[in-house]
């Protein structure tokens, strides 16, 4: 295929050009083409911005991943403000693109997170599934596949509502491993909230297998079949980096130190793959311990 992606500097889009980029063209936007060039090589084209695509309609696909990332920073009103942009300005841009295109895309994947559901207990959430609750998180991603599903009339969409994806060296695991190494791990809050996660080689490989499958549309979990409790998370990356588990950090501490933001460790949701396992896509590390063990 020939594929237009956006955030393919970021973890997931890097990891996916990597393992297939002998059967694709990709086509990246990125603001550092001499990072992107080292990043993901030669053979990949460098656009500075969407607006460099003459016509979208020579691309068979498009991956969209663009945007800030949701925990580098609190939460104040000018870091919504930029989380927001990030997502949805290149979105609406590029759902308007394809509509506008006289050949459009075949697909359009877009990136959503499983933010979308809101705080939960424990019970599975599904893509049948809508938020209870409002807040920050569920109208970020709200909008962000509203404006992505303006393009559902002439192509195939599909919302990429992701866990927290686990990657050796990289992303959420590289910065949660840290107080673990040093004997420090142990679980947030109570520990009761729920954890939606996903080792990046299944995030990739369902990535390829939305692509290949035609009949695959609208809202798809991006998570493992084996949601776990924040204490369980914890104490499985503890028992598999062979130290000690008991460092609980009050969740008092967290909202004073994080602020809002708090409430993406403090609070979860059981979101499970429905679209992908009753399709047939089959996980390689379906179990958070095996996940860990190729991540960290």
């Amino acid at each position: 295929m020939n594929i237009l992606m956006t955030g393919g500097t970021g973890l997931i889009g890097s990891a996916f050009i990597r393992k297939y980029r002998s059967d694709h063209k990709f086509t990246v936007t990125t603001r550092n083409k001499e990072r992107a060039r080292k990043l993901l090589g030669d053979d990949v084209t460098l656009l500075s911005s969407v607006d460099e695509v003459a016509d979208i309609g020579q691309f068979d696909s498009v991956i969209n991943l663009q945007g800030e990332g949701i925990a580098d920073k609190r939460w104040s009103d000018s870091r919504k403000q930029a989380l927001k942009d990030s997502r949805w300005q290149v979105t609406e841009k590029l759902a308007a693109m394809i509509k506008a295109a006289e050949k459009p895309p075949k697909v359009f994947l877009s990136g959503s997170a499983i933010g979308y559901y809101g705080p939960r207990d424990a019970q599975p959430v599904n893509e049948s599934d809508g938020p209870k609750r409002t807040d920050f998180a569920v109208t970020l991603c709200q909008e962000w596949e509203r404006r992505a599903l303006a393009a559902e009339k002439v192509t195939r969409v599909v919302l990429l509502r992701t866990g927290v994806v686990l990657a050796k060296g990289e992303g959420a695991l590289a910065k949660m491993i840290t107080p673990y190494k040093f004997g420090l791990g142990g679980p947030l809050g109570d520990g009761k909230q729920m954890m939606s996660w996903i080792q990046l080689e299944d995030m990739v490989r369902a990535i390829q297998y939305l692509l290949e499958h035609d009949n695959l549309s609208g809202p798809v979990n991006m998570t493992s079949p084996g949601p776990v409790t924040n204490e369980a998370f914890s104490r499985t990356l503890a028992s598999v980096l062979n130290k000690p588990h008991f460092m609980r950090v009050p969740a008092f501490v967290l909202k004073v130190g994080l602020g809002e933001m708090s409430s993406m460790l403090l609070k979860g949701q059981a979101v499970v793959p429905d679209k992908l396992r009753n399709h047939g896509f089959e996980f390689k590390y379906p179990t958070v311990r095996e996940a860990f063990l190729v991540s960290v």
